[in-house]
């Protein structure tokens, strides 16, 4: 937020001319809170709004001070910066802790560390995800492992290798029923051929024989 930005959200705030807020601030070194801890001490802001007398609770309106909604922000804005550096921070630690495993008939072939997979897959996605890929339909298995239990990862996995087994089975049943139709139709020429050749062997004989 640049000092102008400052100087507008104050003046705002405090319901104060725009010099006032700007002389505030500087005089705070620029931080909104201080200055209008200035300006409540000096009285330029706002006090109590006055209502009409009313005899019910709710309808009478509550003064809130400036610097304490300013505070409240910036308490807020603190929770959301620690919140976003403790995701960062459970992100790298998993990254570490835990590592990308490839197996085949139930034997470990491979295991690297998640931050390792996910290096490669930024700077060679283009090679890397090909290769998974194949790797699926000639029976390789992936998984996670490690101190987190990343069971939604793994049912991914599970459910991608599930996946190409089935597109396997069901190109291998289609290839089969090819095959089969095609020795059919080799079977139903077979005798129209030997049938064929056989009345040109009657032919040449009779023509001998003449």
């Amino acid at each position: 937020m640049d000092n102008f930005e400052k100087v507008e959200k104050l003046r705002e705030r405090a319901a104060v001319s725009y010099e006032e807020a700007k002389e505030a601030l500087e005089a705070s070194n620029w931080d909104i809170l201080d200055a209008m801890v200035l300006l409540e001490k000096q009285g330029k802001t706002d006090g109590p709004r006055k209502s009409s007398y009313s005899t019910d609770y709710d309808q009478q309106e509550e003064y809130t001070p400036v610097t304490k909604t300013v505070y409240d922000e910036k308490r807020e804005k603190g929770r959301a910066a620690r919140s976003i550096k403790g995701l960062f921070k459970d992100f790298i630690r998993i990254c570490k802790e835990n590592s990308f495993c490839v197996t085949r008939k139930g034997k470990e072939i491979l295991r690297v560390p998640v931050s390792v997979l996910i290096l490669l897959l930024i700077f060679f996605w283009k090679l890397v995800l090909p290769v998974l890929l194949v790797g699926l339909f000639l029976g390789f298995q992936y998984s996670f492992d490690g101190k987190d239990e990343l069971k939604k990862a793994n049912e991914l996995m599970n459910s991608a290798g599930n996946m190409a087994e089935q597109l396997k089975k069901e190109f291998s049943e289609d290839k089969g029923q090819k095959e089969e139709a095609e020795m059919k139709a080799e079977a139903a020429e077979a005798p129209a051929e030997e049938a064929e050749a056989a009345a040109e062997v009657t032919e040449e004989e009779n023509t001998e024989t003449e």
